[in-house]
């Protein structure tokens, strides 16, 4: 019999890499041809286990009855063996059509905007309620779809937009599509050194109101190079865990001169974003490296270092596909939360060798050279320069002791470890970044938050965002998904507002005359 694990991760990856669309959380029909064979009960059940794993739901008949089909929340699998040689084949239904072709760059941004329902809706409000008419707003952020929409809807309500991305993070032919529709574009995938300093300190010169930063790079560079123009901002949001750090740091040492809206740390963000968009995103591309050069996750362990949301989400989807995960964690709460999941923790030296390690903390240096060299392959899903100590464990040329063995992976020698993409993202340098829907919920935390910025005007500081807008952001997703919620009884309602703590206040006279 085929390997049916194998066939079943390579039909959810296939999923994940033609739509860019997120497993967690979506409806899934798995529908086998008839008459079914044991092979194809075989791989059902694997998908059915794997996708579970993943957070899909496999829907049943009078499930699926009550979905709409033509919903593109759903999923059908429809498996067969009339390959070759009785080959298994899958298709692949999105909403009971075919997966459509994404086609150039237009029709990648056009599909993200199919997707991103809730984006749409928060950004609809900012212009009926003209909250950013004629607002200046920078995005620096990856280029690729997904931002595109998310600066095609600022537009769409109103601010002047324009867009900056690092030459290692740019989509040049999506970059080229924003310029088309009318959004200006710096910076380049051909620029390096003092040439991209140049562009991002040109993008900044264009003077903005807003700035919306991913890693907080270019509101340094701002206050090192165009101090001017921080002080005639209204403020400033930032997406990712890295950045905010540093932004905190200058906070605490008094030398951070704009407000700043801690996007990153809104449970709508971080609960989704880094759990399910990082954790799928950074293990599929992962596993479609290796894959390529035929070896799969689960061939060998695999050691979490970092056990924060997107640690926690590249050990659940490693384990999902069959691996056996291991959490190395310097903080103790968190490696106790590892440990309660279900991971073997413990030192990275002792776990790493002869593992899959993957890098989760976004901190430099995070997967020593001495334990690349004996890891069986490395991989880093945070996202900082240096987070795999690449130079010290080469100690020469790259070109001389990287061997290429596939789109991704080099051969270290004289280890032998698999490096892949050479130490970067690799959700974002090996493959499209995060999930469309995943990106819609930060993209739309986004949106409110700089409304949030033009209506309170908040004082110079790092700043958590309000909760209203979480939970109004959730329903708006519920809501796009045809989904409904429970709510609370009366006396549900009454309990919860008071004050008195049974236990220890009671109603009788004696107490009450204390």
């Amino acid at each position: 019999m085929a390997d049916v694990t194998l066939i079943a991760e390579r039909i959810i990856r296939r999923f994940a890499r033609d739509t860019n669309l997120l497993v967690a959380g979506r409806s899934v029909r798995i529908i086998a041809a008839q008459p079914e064979t044991a092979e194809l009960t075989a791989i059902s059940r694997e998908l059915t286990r794997m996708l579970s794993a993943l957070g899909a739901h496999v829907v049943t008949a009078s499930r699926h009855d009550a979905i709409t089909t033509a919903s593109t929340h759903l999923l059908d699998i429809q498996l067969d063996a009339a390959g070759p040689d009785s080959e298994i084949t899958a298709m692949l239904l999105l909403g009971g059509a075919s997966l459509p072709s994404r086609g150039d760059a237009d029709g990648r941004i056009d599909f993200a905007g199919e997707h991103m329902p809730v984006s749409r809706l928060v950004a609809k409000g900012l212009g009926e309620r003209g909250s950013v008419q004629g607002l200046r707003i920078g995005i620096a952020m990856v280029l690729e779809p997904k931002t595109a929409q998310l600066a095609l809807l600022l537009a769409a309500a109103g601010a002047e937009v324009a867009v900056y991305a690092h030459p290692d993070e740019i989509d040049a032919s999506v970059a080229e599509a924003l310029r088309a529709r009318g959004i200006a574009v710096d910076g380049s995938e051909t620029l390096s050194g003092l040439a991209e300093r140049a562009a991002a300190l040109a993008f900044l010169e264009r003077g903005f109101d807003i700035l919306l930063d991913d890693g907080s790079h270019l509101i340094r560079l701002a206050h090192e190079d165009a101090p001017h123009l921080v002080k005639q901002w209204i403020g400033a949001n930032e997406e990712t865990t890295s950045g905010l750090t540093p932004l905190r740091q200058m906070s605490a040492l008094g030398i951070l001169d704009t407000a700043v809206f801690a996007v990153n740390d809104a449970q709508m963000k971080t609960r989704f974003d880094n759990r399910y968009g990082t954790g799928q995103s950074c293990v599929f591309a992962i596993a479609d490296a290796l894959d390529r050069v035929g070896v799969t996750v689960r061939d060998q362990p695999a050691l979490v270092i970092g056990y924060g949301p997107v640690g926690e989400g590249v050990a659940a989807h490693l384990a999902a596909l069959g691996a056996e995960v291991r959490v190395a964690e310097v903080d103790p709460v968190l490696a106790l939360r590892a440990a309660h999941d279900g991971y073997d923790i413990g030192e990275a030296a002792e776990l790493g060798a002869g593992a899959l390690v993957v890098s989760s903390t976004g901190v430099a240096h995070t997967i020593s050279a001495d334990l690349a060299r004996t890891a069986r392959a490395v991989a880093v899903a945070g996202g900082v320069p240096g987070e795999l100590d690449l130079d010290g464990m080469l100690m020469g040329d790259p070109a001389e002791q990287l061997t290429p063995l596939g789109a991704h992976v080099d051969r270290a020698d004289p280890a032998g470890t698999l490096v892949l993409d050479r130490g970067g993202c690799i959700n974002i340098t090996a493959a499209e970044g995060n999930p469309i829907e995943i990106m819609d919920l930060s993209f739309a935390v986004q949106l409110a938050a700089v409304e949030e910025l033009v209506v309170t005007r908040p004082a110079v500081g790092v700043h958590a965002l309000p909760t209203s807008i979480d939970d109004t952001v959730a329903r708006a997703a519920l809501a796009a998904r045809g989904e409904h919620i429970d709510t609370p009884a009366d006396a549900q309602l009454a309990a919860a507002h008071d004050w008195r703590s049974r236990r220890y206040l009671s109603s009788s006279p004696n107490q009450e005359t204390r």
